[in-house]
């Protein structure tokens, strides 16, 4: 090992992040892709913010072990970083593609403004999950949660899709918070259970998906088992899918419209 502990092999990098400041650490990352590493592992992770971002490369993956701060792959496009711990808030800020795993929970603000690619999240999520999220042409962001998520859910989202499973929770009991979906004028909503309409924003209506969405839904939910290594992964998918989903869709294309029309 090095003075500055890298280890390097091939095109696959070790890095010993303990006590690295954020922005060293992120050089670090942008060097060792420049200089064509394909996979790296960063140990001791705690806080350091912005990892990933403005990464490119659909061949690149990077590992965390530790928790990363705010914004991890904000703007990436196209790398996938596994994180085998909890995240914290801006997962995928305005990201364009790629794959994020998050083996734990995640903060506020998942998926903000994200554009493409996709978040799988084991646990739960906090505030304002895929705020602003929206889909152009053949970008479409995708967020899978397995456990809850809290209020404004999907607030002012306009394209792209989440879905919320609430594995392994009270089935009597809301898997998302108050305010879900206000303002959202585009892209679907999935939710695994009981929600209520005092909980929904006034933007959006209430429905039971249809077998071509269920079919869409058993997908990402098959690749969201596969992640987190469940077993029996179509079987389980396929009962998932043949449990209670309601589908939240936007009612108007333009929700404040007619606040700024004189």
């Amino acid at each position: 090992m090095t003075n500055n502990k890298l280890q390097m092999e091939n095109t696959k990098l070790q890095i010993d992040a303990k006590g690295l400041h954020y922005r060293e650490l992120n050089e670090r990352i942008y060097q060792a892709v420049n200089n064509g590493v394909k996979e790296i592992i960063l140990d001791n992770v705690n806080g350091q913010r912005y990892i990933g971002t403005g990464l490119k490369g659909k061949d690149i993956k990077i590992t965390i072990n530790g928790i990363p701060g705010n914004d991890l792959a904000a703007f990436m496009d196209g790398p996938r970083i596994i994180v085998n711990s909890n995240a914290q808030d801006g997962v995928g800020n305005t990201m364009n593609t790629g794959e994020i795993i998050i083996h734990g929970d995640a903060g506020d603000i998942v998926g903000h403004s994200m554009r493409g690619g996709k978040i799988f999240i084991k646990g739960n999520v906090g505030y304002r999950v895929g705020i602003h999220m929206k889909a152009y042409k053949e970008f479409y962001p995708v967020i899978v949660v397995g456990g809850k998520a809290y209020d404004f859910l999907g607030e002012y989202m306009s394209g792209g899709m989440i879905i919320v499973l609430g594995l392994n929770k009270d089935k009597t009991l809301s898997i998302v918070g108050n305010y879900t979906g206000t303002g959202m004028h585009g892209g679907t909503i999935y939710i695994r259970g009981n929600v209520q309409e005092y909980q929904l924003g006034k933007e959006v209506g209430l429905n039971t998906p249809n077998e071509e969405e269920k079919k869409l839904l058993q997908k990402y939910i098959i690749e969201y088992f596969h992640f987190f290594n469940f077993p029996s992964k179509k079987i389980l998918a396929e009962e998932i899918i043949n449990s209670e989903f309601v589908k939240l869709y936007p009612k108007y294309l333009r929700p404040y419209g007619r606040l700024y029309n004189y």
